[in-house]
């Protein structure tokens, strides 16, 4: 798995047909340090629940095929879940995910709930 951080949506003009409705979001790959690292990509997202700003981790290639439903999709690259929280061998927090943006009515997606509604398929 890979850490990346989104920087934007992708709104593609046409989509295989196994990929409707799937959103298409711009990642920036980073290091553990949280340091970019190459060029960003495009990524499929299979959680449908990543946004802008949000730090999250990704498969690739083979991987990244079955991560979606239906599997073996032409993607190379797919959001495989959300980052609540870096944490360094030694202990140190690097970062936590970003609380709500002001006026949001969302509260913050973290714990038991949040972890039951994806294993579902619901979108809070």
């Amino acid at each position: 798995m890979k850490l990346g951080k989104v920087i934007g949506t992708v709104v593609p003009a046409t989509v295989h047909a196994g990929l409707d409705g799937v959103p298409m979001l711009w990642v920036q790959p980073l290091t553990k340090t949280q340091q970019p690292v190459g060029r960003p990509v495009i990524c499929a997202d299979s959680t449908r629940m990543a946004g802008p700003g949000e730090l999250i981790y990704y498969e690739s290639s083979r991987e990244a095929a079955l991560a979606l439903n239906p599997w073996f999709v032409p993607v190379d690259d797919a959001i495989v879940g959300i980052v609540d929280g870096v944490h360094l061998p030694q202990g140190e927090a690097v970062a936590h995910a970003a609380p709500p943006s002001a006026g949001s009515d969302r509260a913050p997606r973290t714990g038991p709930r949040r972890r039951r509604a994806r294993a579902q398929g619901k979108r809070r």
